[in-house]
């Protein structure tokens, strides 16, 4: 696991200043902290941070081919490379090292640009082709990696992180009215936008080539949810996930440093754990976390008796509203991108606690849900297209119901009211990108006249709406799944999951999200993963008897962060003077009074939570990377 970043200057007379190259590098060491290495030559410069995992002694990057013709800097692992190494020196290749990055040039060199489409694993690579004076950037299929680039129109730059890109002067700090919007839409931004004008994200499933002067994007994978020739029995399937469970938190084993478990006392990470244990004889770590105070929800005591069921070597730490206050300018440094996530806080907590205990690599149950159908809005939303065509023209009637339930005291109805006479996008949509959520309908009185202006036409949500056309054909579960996958997965979740590990020099691996995994679920009928009120039906089957029932059987809860409790009581007054100075960088787009009222909302437990701190969140990152560019030195420096 590292941090990658590089130039490309379109006219072939200029050489990559070398002091910019450090310099971008310097800005991702918490990457890479073991290492650091360059390659310039010609038009081209291609930086690397390391953190050494495989290959200890030899591993050094960039990394070439035999005779320097191929370069590559690479962040992430590939698990397959041993089956790979061992076709590639049948054809020929001589290798110097034991890493799995020197696979990918060899590979490259037998098959081009089809070589990411053998590589199974995490990863972001920038390779340069010396020959052919080419630039080749690739990202693995579900984004686990994050690679970021900027085309200047004299050169393009790339980075792991952002903040790498803002190294050179070339790069304006714009930020996008419609990317903002989008933002406050979603809390997060899907697809290739970023709050910048100008710097992208290259999507999961893609890569890109540069040769000429010209820029082409392509994408080698997608998620298709279609049947097998022969369809298993649901007792078939659960054994062929037994089998692929086990061979790829194997695969994932693989290190040359010790391996760990982040560990929530849920059945996805207790189901890794389950594996891990299986596949290796050295003691294994297990992590979680608490929070400090009553009336929260504590995941504590499920991850203890996980660890005692499988004999882990546990470690806790806890979380006060003092330490969540004190690490939001940092959080917003290392996620560059204002994601509203506030787990993310106590996951930089708990990676911290295993760089403590000297274990840089964990495994993480994340992606089980979206692969097996494991969030209650699956379920939910299921029942309401069949109550919806089991009322036919007759749905006024359903609606009637939900509003009779709201008004006796189950308010939630209230919504699904709403959402009798829309179609599966606005139900699916309404968890953010909808009429029914605060900021779509705060927005008129929110949003001032600029920002107002800037967005005459257009229609923020997009990208989910197009993501629905392509699966339209598909189960109304599948449908969500695929939209989960593309937008919230990638852009939400593991964006999150990449820079707070990362923060700590420590990676994180997902073996529910090994691509095998994601395409054999789908390949499975909707009911093998919710039937009913039961979610993830195939894989708590196939982790039955290994993983306690009492696991099994637990509410989902998540990372459960009691950030509104703490922004209402302990962090009232940050959150007021952060929100409402008198030169807040809101007030270039939003309307102070509409804060105000925002605030005040959710100070009277009006709810409001998600929004308040999405603009706290709006609010530090625009000091900290939309201001002048000494920000650049980090929060507090």
């Amino acid at each position: 696991m590292c941090g990658i970043c590089g130039k490309l200057n379109f006219d072939h007379q200029e050489p990559v200043d070398q002091r910019l190259l450090r310099r971008m590098m310097d800005l991702i060491a918490h990457r890479g902290p073991d290492g650091s290495g360059e390659y310039r030559s010609g038009p081209v410069g291609l930086g690397h941070r390391r953190l050494s995992i495989i290959d200890l002694d030899t591993g050094a990057q960039p990394m070439s081919n035999e005779d320097g013709s191929v370069w590559v800097v690479y962040n992430g692992e590939i698990y397959n490379f041993r089956e790979l190494r061992g076709e590639l020196e049948d054809l020929g290749h001589r290798f110097k090292t034991t890493s799995d990055t020197e696979v990918i040039v060899h590979l490259y060199e037998e098959i081009g640009d089809r070589c990411v489409t053998r590589l199974r694993g995490m990863f972001a690579f920038a390779l340069w082709d010396e020959r052919r004076q080419r630039l080749l950037l690739a990202r693995d299929r579900v984004g686990v990696k994050p690679l970021y680039y900027a085309d200047t129109g004299k050169a393009l730059i790339f980075a792991s992180e952002i903040k790498s890109l803002l190294a050179d002067p070339a790069i304006e700090r714009r930020v996008g009215a419609r990317a903002l919007d989008r933002f406050l839409t979603y809390y997060y931004l899907p697809g290739n936008e970023t709050l910048f004008e100008g710097i992208f994200k290259l999507e999961p499933g893609h890569y890109l080539t540069v040769q000429d002067g010209r820029m082409l994007v392509q994408e080698y994978w997608d998620l298709a949810f279609q049947a097998p020739a022969s369809r298993q029995s649901f007792d078939e399937s659960v054994g062929a996930l037994r089998e692929l469970l086990s061979r790829t938190v194997k695969d994932h084993m693989i290190s040359d440093v010790p391996v760990g478990v982040l560990l929530s006392g849920g059945v996805d990470s207790t189901g890794v754990l389950s594996y891990a244990v299986r596949h290796t004889d050295k003691p294994i770590h297990t992590f979680t976390m608490g929070f400090s105070g009553e009336g929260f929800a504590d995941e504590r005591p499920y991850a203890k008796s996980a660890s005692e069921k499988f004999g882990t070597v546990h470690h806790e730490v806890s979380m006060t509203a003092r330490m969540f206050r004190e690490f939001l300018p940092k959080y917003v440094w290392y996620m560059e991108e204002p994601v509203c996530e506030p787990p993310a806080v106590a996951l930089y907590f708990v990676a911290s606690l295993a760089h403590n205990a000297s274990v840089k690599v964990l495994l993480s149950g994340e992606g089980g849900d979206e692969a097996f159908g494991g969030y209650q809005t699956y379920r939910n939303l299921l029942a309401l297209e069949t109550l919806k065509q089991a009322f036919g023209p007759a749905k006024g009637l359903l609606r009637f119901g939900f509003q009779a339930l709201a008004q006796v005291g189950a308010s939630r109805f209230a919504h699904y009211a709403d959402l009798t006479g829309t179609d599966l996008q606005e139900h699916y949509l309404s968890r953010t990108a909808s009429p029914y959520t605060p900021f779509n309908r705060l927005k008129a009185g929110l949003y001032n006249a600029q920002l107002m202006n800037a967005l005459d036409g257009f229609a923020s949500d997009t990208p989910t709406r197009k993501l629905f056309d392509k699966v339209r054909d598909q189960s109304v579960l599948h449908q969500m799944l695929y939209v989960d996958t593309k937008t919230w997965l990638p852009d939400d979740l593991l964006v999150k999951a990449d820079k707070m590990t990362m923060a700590t020099s420590v990676e994180l691996r997902v073996p529910l999200l090994d691509f095998r995994i994601l395409e054999f679920a789908a390949s499975l009928p909707q009911h093998y993963k919710v039937r009913g009120w039961t979610l993830k039906r195939v894989l708590k089957a196939a982790l039955a008897g290994t993983v306690p029932q009492e696991i099994i059987k637990r509410k989902k809860t998540g990372f459960p962060v009691p950030h509104d409790q703490w922004m209402r009581k302990e962090l009232k007054d940050f959150v007021h003077a952060t929100l409402l100075d008198s030169h807040s960088a809101l007030e270039r787009y939003f309307s102070r009074k509409a804060i105000l009222d925002l605030v005040t909302r959710h100070q009277k437990g009006e709810g409001c939570t998600k929004e308040v701190f999405c603009l706290l969140v709006l609010q530090l990152w625009l000091g900290q990377f939309a201001g002048s560019r000494s920000s650049l030195t980090g929060p507090g420096n």
